[in-house]
């Protein structure tokens, strides 16, 4: 199951919006997974009465934790990209609370892949759970594409191509000194 935070699309910002996502790809890959899904419509006057956080964690849990599952890929892709804004709890902070549990499961058939830009209070709660890390922000090959798109960019556009080559350089110099990583 994979799920993008979309910093265009507000429904795609929460953890509602992720729990509904995999809930949904999960049960449209495993019968016993439908039927659990199913009851959750069920318990919800046949989605007359939409489920609450917990309701959809429940089910998620429940589907995660079948007995004789086939390995679950989950990835949670653009964490960075669900807001941190003032509220108790944020959108941010209620989906690393979510991670946190899936990971606090230990179930050995459930693959998780968080992909973010590595801000503090993500960072602060990812790392601890993470057998395995990967920075891509630091990675000098990461860095050379994103300075090579950029000069690909700046000599194939059609109004840059007028311009100076001083000019197209000391764009393509201040671009790639402020890449980090994105």
């Amino acid at each position: 199951a994979y799920y993008y935070f979309d910093f265009r699309d507000v429904k795609k910002q929460d953890c509602y919006g992720l729990l509904s996502s995999l809930i949904s790809q999960l049960s449209a890959d495993s019968d016993s997974c439908f039927n659990i899904l199913s009851q959750l419509y069920s318990d919800h006057s046949l989605g007359v009465r939409k489920p609450d956080i917990d309701a959809l964690k429940k089910c998620m849990t429940d589907m995660l934790s079948l007995p004789g599952q086939a390995p679950i890929y989950i990835i949670v892709d653009a964490v960075d990209e669900c807001p941190n804004l003032l509220g108790t709890p944020s959108a941010r902070e209620e989906v690393l609370e979510l991670l946190e549990e899936l990971v606090d499961l230990k179930l050995p058939n459930v693959h998780l892949c968080v992909a973010s830009r590595p801000e503090m209070d993500i960072r602060v709660v990812l790392e601890p759970l993470t057998p395995l890390k990967i920075s891509l922000h630091d990675e000098i090959g990461q860095k050379e594409d994103i300075i090579e798109y950029i000069k690909s960019v700046v000599h194939s556009d059609r109004s840059m191509r007028r311009w100076k080559e001083e000019d197209k350089q000391l764009v393509i110099d201040t671009l790639s000194d402020r890449v980090d990583g994105m």
